[in-house]
């Protein structure tokens, strides 16, 4: 019994000891937890997150330390910034402007090499040197003399150093023209070097330039540059005065081009210029070579300069038909643009006048003028495209120069020097004898050569092998634009009557083009035009209308003078419709010369028509007649 009381009793001792023991280790953890919460209370209070101002600002401080070790300037760059944005505002004073000028160049002193390659700094200094004394603009350049090579190199100098070029005097340029010397071909093959190369050409005068452009043509010009002069402006010229080799001189120029041409840094007049010298001596291997390689979407980044339109008309004329192809399809997309240019619109005349394949010239080029057509047709440049299909190599549209671009030629590659040197070299081995038996021989020898050339040269085709009337008419009437240019003239008949440039697109397509070209397709449209003018020249003369009329317009009237003179059909439209007994009101001024056009037309039957209402004014003395009617009538 009492074991088992005491048992009773150790197990209600246990059961004490185990309920009281949760409670200990509960205070005991408590009294363990109030300090860590307390700790991570604080470490939560430490490590709050920032706000986004904050982070901002302490990424900039972080940001700002590396560069102070990286750069060297660093606090100079934060103060001529701070500067810049002063001196670079458009509503300041030009004194608060120079005194800010002047305090950023006195900081920057002796120091401007370092900076100028940085971003900011070269910013900054520009606006310096556009807004500088001269005084302070010549101390700047003689800080930088010594530099200007290395600086050529830099992408964030070059643009200081062609502002230095801008402001430079004569003398300044003529040294810095002479710091390239030796290193313009490695320039020129540099992303960077090359626009300064190309900017101090631009600026250079014609001695200097030539000192540029000779030593990319042979060692000698380059180590010798006193070889060279002014008179000796072609490299044939110069090659032939100095005794120079052409193997030695084309080894020399293709190691210059081809490198940068295979950068495709093609932008450049100066590298236009010795393409087309180099075209002027190099063979027939060569020459094809570079005409392959340009023949590309790189011929659109060329053709903005004189000698690069020239370039892309030699790429058109000599090219394979694979070639052409390859340029007509580079230029879609750019059509519009080269259409505007002074240069490149030439381009676009030779690939009119020479590609036979019509139907991708209509679907690249003759498509995408369509959407433009009226604003070509009052273009200087841009009419020069229609108005090669209506009237081809007129001296009346195209300079002499145009027209001379366009008949250039690659003496290696064409087929006319070929013959001419051929018969030349046959002819000279004859010996003096017999008269005719020397014709003989050249009679031979000109044989010889044209069967040469029909079959060693079918593929250097200098124009199409197709008529070039037939071309024309692809082009121009069944590609439908010859009946949408109608249109527009129609439309804006009145506009382009009295336009200096859409006049003479006006006239041609009234006159039904060169040869005929529009007849009798689409005489109809033609009849309404000649109507449309005729309606024109009927309205009454009004002293308040604020527009001329369209017989006393300076342009119009003398168009109006020309279709009398060169069409019948308009002439004898426009008496019937609107001079016909009102000759007498317009015998005065600009207009008198449209009503004397009748009496000069070569056509009898317009004579014919207005015998009877002019000959009483000539006989008061109102209108003076070129020639009798009488005698133009026999």
């Amino acid at each position: 019994m009492a074991a088992k009381k005491q048992d009773a009793g150790d197990t209600k001792k246990r059961k004490r000891l185990n309920t009281e023991a949760p409670k200990a280790s509960k205070l005991v953890a408590s009294k363990k937890h109030k300090p860590d919460s307390v700790a991570k209370d604080n470490k939560n209070k430490k490590t709050a997150p920032l706000t986004g101002r904050e982070r901002r600002l302490h990424a900039k401080e972080l940001a700002d330390a590396r560069k102070k070790k990286r750069k060297r300037h660093f606090t100079l760059e934060q103060e001529l910034a701070r500067l810049w944005e002063k001196m670079r505002r458009h509503k300041i004073a030009k004194e608060d402007r120079a005194k800010l000028v002047t305090e950023a160049l006195r900081k920057m002193k002796g120091k401007i090499p370092e900076i100028v390659g940085s971003h900011i700094s070269s910013r900054v200094l520009q606006t310096c040197v556009k807004h500088c004394s001269q005084a302070e603009r010549d101390a700047v350049f003689e800080e930088l003399r010594p530099h200007f090579l290395t600086l050529a190199f830099s992408a964030y100098a070059v643009h200081l150093v062609k502002k230095m070029l801008d402001n430079a005097s004569k003398k300044q340029l003529a040294g810095f023209i002479s710091t390239l010397r030796g290193h313009v071909a490695p320039l020129l093959r540099h992303m960077v070097g090359s626009i300064v190369v190309e900017h101090a050409y631009e600026l250079a005068n014609a001695a200097q330039k030539q000192e540029l452009l000779s030593e990319l043509y042979s060692t000698e010009l380059q180590l010798f540059k006193d070889l060279v002069s002014l008179k000796e402006s072609r490299l044939s010229d110069v090659m032939s005065k100095l005794g120079l080799q052409k193997g030695s001189v084309l080894r020399h120029m293709t190691s210059v081009i081809q490198p940068i041409l295979e950068k495709g840094i093609v932008d450049h007049s100066i590298l236009h210029r010795v393409l087309m010298e180099y075209f002027s001596i190099a063979d027939k291997s060569s020459v094809t070579d570079i005409i392959q390689q340009l023949s590309s979407p790189l011929i659109v980044r060329m053709i903005g300069t004189r000698d690069g339109a020239k370039i892309g008309i030699l790429c058109v004329k000599y090219g394979n038909a694979k070639e052409r192809k390859k340029i007509i399809k580079g230029l879609k997309g750019h059509i519009d643009k080269t259409a505007y240019h002074q240069y490149g619109c030439m381009v676009l005349v030779c690939i009119l006048s020479v590609v036979d394949d019509t139907k991708l010239i209509t679907k690249v080029i003759i498509r995408e003028l369509q959407s433009i057509l009226k604003e070509l047709v009052l273009d200087k440049n841009g009419r020069r495209l229609l108005l090669q299909l209506l009237h081809p190599n007129s001296s009346r549209y195209f300079s002499p120069d145009d027209l001379a671009s366009l008949n250039l030629s690659i003496p290696s590659l064409s087929l006319k020097d070929q013959s001419e040197a051929s018969f030349l070299t046959e002819t000279s081995k004859v010996s003096l004898g017999d008269k005719e038996s020397k014709e003989d021989i050249e009679v031979a020898v000109d044989e010889v050569n044209k069967d040469k050339t029909s079959a060693d040269d079918s593929d250097l085709a200098e124009s199409g092998k197709k008529d070039p009337f037939v071309r024309r008419q692809e082009l121009l009437i069944k590609s439908g634009l010859a009946d949408s240019l109608l249109d527009i003239c129609i439309e804006s008949v009145g506009e382009l009557i009295r336009s200096n440039f859409g006049k003479e697109v006006l006239y041609e397509v009234a006159t039904g083009g060169s040869d005929g070209i529009m007849h009798p397709v689409l005489d109809d449209k033609i009849n309404s035009l000649h109507n449309a003018v005729a309606s024109l020249a009927a309205l009454p003369k009004s002293e308040d209308s604020q527009e001329e009329h369209v017989l006393e317009n300076f342009h119009s009237s003398r168009t109006i003078r020309k279709l009398i003179l060169d069409c019948p059909n308009f002439a004898s439209t426009l008496w019937e419709k609107a001079l016909k007994g009102k000759s007498e009101l317009w015998v005065h001024g600009h207009s008198c010369k449209v009503i004397s056009a009748f009496l000069e037309s070569p056509d009898p039957t317009v004579l014919k028509l207005v015998k009877k209402e002019l000959q009483p004014l000539i006989d008061i003395g109102i209108l003076k007649n070129p020639k009798p009617i009488e005698q133009a009538n026999q």
